[in-house]
C-alpha cells in the first residue's frame, strides 16, 4: 500500500512538471488514463447496482471535439442468489460548448456507441449461467478538472442504453431460473465515471 502511493505521488509530481507542446491547435492531442464506474441498473426487480474498473485513451480531433475510447468491467449481485459481469468496450464523441480552449474546469457533452458482454452465474451453482452480447447506445454529460497542463480528472454521468434480447434471473421454488425474452428490447442504466487522464503527446 506504502509503495502505491509512492508511485502515485511521483506520477502527479512528473505530471505536473512536465508541460505539453502544442504544435498548431488541441487537435491530435492523445492522452491515457483509468477510471472507476457506478452503474445503477434498473432492468426489473432484480437490477441491482454494479461497482467496476476501466481504461480509456482520448484522440481529440479539433479544439472542442474530443473523442473518447473506452472498457469497462462492471460486477453486481442479482438480490442475493446470482452474480452478473458486463463487459462494455466502445467510443463516445466529447463535444466542448465553451470559448475558453484552457479553462481549469471544461464541461463537456458526449455520444456515442459501445459494444456489450453480459454474464449472470448462479451463486450455488456455478454451471447454472446465461450470457448476452448486444450494442449500446449512450449520452451525457461531463466535466474534465485539469490538474496540470498534463493530468485531469474527469466526471462524468451518462446514460446507456442496450439493444440487444432481455436475459435476466429469478429465483422459483429455491432453483436459479434464468430468462431469455424473445425479441429486441431496448435495456437502460445510468453510469458514473470518476477518471484520471494523462495527456501523452500532441500528434499534429
Amino acid at each position: 500500500m506504502k509503495l502505491l502511493i509512492v508511485c502515485c505521488t511521483m506520477f502527479i509530481t512528473i505530471a505536473h512538471s512536465q508541460s505539453l507542446t502544442i504544435k498548431n491547435n488541441q487537435g491530435g492531442i492523445i492522452s491515457g488514463g483509468v477510471r472507476t464506474t457506478i452503474s445503477a441498473f434498473n432492468e426489473g426487480k432484480t437490477g441491482s447496482t454494479g461497482f467496476g474498473v476501466g481504461g480509456q485513451f482520448r484522440l481529440q480531433f479539433a479544439d472542442k471535439v474530443n473523442s473518447d475510447w473506452f472498457f469497462d468491467y462492471i460486477t453486481s449481485d442479482v438480490e442475493n442468489f446470482a452474480h452478473r459481469t458486463d463487459y462494455h468496450i466502445g467510443w463516445s464523441v466529447l463535444f466542448y460548448p465553451m470559448k475558453n480552449l484552457t479553462p481549469k474546469v471544461r464541461p463537456y457533452i458526449l455520444a456515442g456507441h459501445c459494444f456489450d458482454y453480459s454474464n449472470i452465474v448462479d451463486n450455488s451453482n456455478r454451471s447454472n449461467s446465461i450470457e448476452r452480447w448486444s450494442s449500446a447506445v449512450q449520452g451525457g454529460i461531463g466535466v474534465h478538472v485539469n490538474l496540470s497542463e498534463r493530468l485531469d480528472l474527469s466526471f462524468v454521468t451518462q446514460y446507456m442504453v442496450h439493444l440487444g434480447t432481455d436475459v435476466h434471473a429469478e429465483q422459483e421454488n429455491g432453483v436459479v431460473v434464468f430468462h431469455e425474452e424473445n425479441g429486441a428490447s431496448l435495456e437502460g442504466h445510468l453510469l458514473f465515471h470518476v477518471g484520471i487522464n494523462y495527456k501523452i503527446a500532441d500528434l499534429w
